[in-house]
């Protein structure tokens, strides 16, 4: 199996500042603090019991075509094959140290910046996999179920874990990170949890976690650009290795479009219209109540996440599933498919507003408090 992480971005934070929350988006309106806010979603358990058939039915396909995409765990590349080798001399061990922390001059605060939530969106598996094992009718019912469904998302984890490993340790060696202030934000983000409205849905949980695999290979593969451009080779390999790293959730969704049409349209159509929250977007430090804002912010600026590629994943799944051409939907599915299908022009006008944002200085406690623009 090649998996994605679904830990990545939504429409950055900087357009709260261009306009009203209210007429947008409750989803902005969230703000990190050291105890979690109460659920935006009060709706839980929204598919109705008829449709657990559904995805009983869809377990034998699950075992031919998702199953599949598991790698033999001896073909899977591991964290250290892109690290310094600590089993080898002493000396030999230092020297690639010292050459590792020599390629990261190039690389900007802001960049950095930008590692570290990668990292921690990436480190936040025990959320995700707690997550997924909420959605009624594929949840791993005692930890090691032998239900297909279950299989995957232990499978899909086990390989998801290596992508924090990897960077964790390399922003651990560069020297360029306050260590304990991560290792802090880490233990609040996953204490804090998160809201991804999916109601114990796995209609709405197999969107978000489609969509998230498509943001994080956009963010990762913008990552790996950026540090190709500074001089850091090998790390831009680890970012682009991970971004190349796919995932069954795109043709799950697929699948559900076939054997229901009606019930995916509302299902794709209600995760756009709450909008697709970044998984750590309840990620706090224990300094700044608004981080999660800043970092989507410097996202934003840097070019590794932005408005038009949210707007840009929205077009790519309405073609790669070809939503506009669907027939026979409900009356509203009809309408749920016309709002997705014209969603990305209104996410495209947002990009004037972000242009007019002025920056403005913030600390991040990750990179001891220096100042970077937002």
């Amino acid at each position: 199996m090649q998996s994605t992480s679904f830990s990545q971005f939504t429409i950055p934070s900087i357009v709260c500042r261009c306009i009203s929350l209210q007429r947008f988006s409750p989803v902005f309106a969230v703000a990190a603090s050291p105890i979690a806010p109460p659920s935006r979603h009060q709706v839980t358990h929204s598919m109705p019991p008829e449709k657990l058939e559904v995805f009983k039915s869809l377990e034998c396909w699950v075992s031919e075509n998702v199953l599949n995409f598991r790698k033999p765990i001896e073909k899977c590349w591991q964290p250290s094959e892109f690290l310094p080798n600590p089993s080898q001399g002493f000396d030999e061990f230092m020297e690639e140290v010292r050459a590792l922390r020599q390629r990261v001059l190039g690389l900007s605060d802001e960049y950095f910046v930008m590692l570290v939530g990668n990292m921690l969106a990436e480190d936040s598996l025990p959320t995700y996999q707690t997550i997924i094992n909420t959605w009624d009718g594929v949840r791993d019912e005692t930890g090691s179920s032998s239900c297909p469904w279950a299989i995957w998302t232990r499978a899909w984890a086990a390989e998801e874990n290596r992508h924090g490993d990897l960077l964790r340790t390399y922003i651990y060696l560069s020297g360029r990170v306050d260590m304990m202030m991560i290792e802090k934000t880490m233990q609040y983000t996953i204490r804090a949890g998160m809201d991804n409205g999916t109601e114990n849905n796995p209609y709405m949980g197999f969107v978000y976690t489609s969509f998230q695999e498509r943001a994080t290979f956009l963010s990762h593969g913008n990552m790996a650009r950026l540090a190709k451009e500074a001089g850091d080779p090998v790390l831009a390999r680890i970012c682009g290795t991970i971004a190349a790293d796919e995932n069954a959730y795109t043709r799950v969704i697929e699948k559900l479009l076939e054997v229901d049409p009606n019930a995916t349209m509302l299902a794709i159509a209600n995760m756009m219209k709450k909008r697709i929250v970044m998984p750590q977007h309840l990620m706090y430090d224990g300094q700044d109540s608004n981080l999660f804002d800043n970092f989507s912010a410097v996202s934003q600026r840097l070019g590794v996440y932005t408005t038009r590629d949210y707007a840009e994943i929205v077009e790519f799944f309405v073609t790669r599933w070809k939503l506009e051409k669907l027939q026979g939907l409900t009356g509203e599915a009809r309408s749920a498919q016309d709002f997705v299908c014209t969603f990305p022009v209104k996410v495209r006008k947002l990009e004037n507003l972000i242009k007019k944002v002025e920056p403005r200085r913030v600390k991040f406690s990750w990179i001891f408090n220096k100042e970077v623009n937002v």
